[in-house]
């Protein structure tokens, strides 16, 4: 091969590895997203649920739109909570994926190795 053809090369790789990294870094902000929206079904689950026991102990006076409304929480939470960690479990995968990519594109660029030294 040319060494101009392997600059070539070598250039092709970086900005793939750079598109790798750009996905990378949208793919991590859906996991962060549906990080947040599991913590937030999850507060919504409990805090239904301790609305409902308070309705049955009778620390609350018995209001029906209380009770629906804990109803809701507890459903709706576990509707979120379910859609949110599949979509988690496929972007992670995705991640891992295209981490993967992306350390067989760098094992692939000719590195060379740069000496601390100076020489006069």
């Amino acid at each position: 091969m040319q060494p101009d053809q392997i600059d070539c090369d070598d250039e092709d790789l970086r900005g793939q590895i750079a598109r790798l990294e750009a996905h990378i870094e949208k793919l991590s902000a859906i996991e962060e997203t549906c990080r947040k929206s599991i913590l937030m079904a999850k507060v919504a689950m409990a805090a239904g649920g301790i609305l409902i026991f308070a309705v049955v102990l009778g620390t609350i006076r018995f209001d029906p739109v209380a009770l629906v409304g804990g109803i809701a929480a507890i459903i709706g939470g576990v509707v979120v909570f379910g859609s949110n960690t599949s979509t988690w479990k496929q972007t992670r995968a995705a991640i891992e994926d295209a981490e993967a990519r992306r350390a067989d594109l760098i094992g692939a660029i000719d590195l060379r190795l740069v000496s601390g030294k100076s020489e006069p």
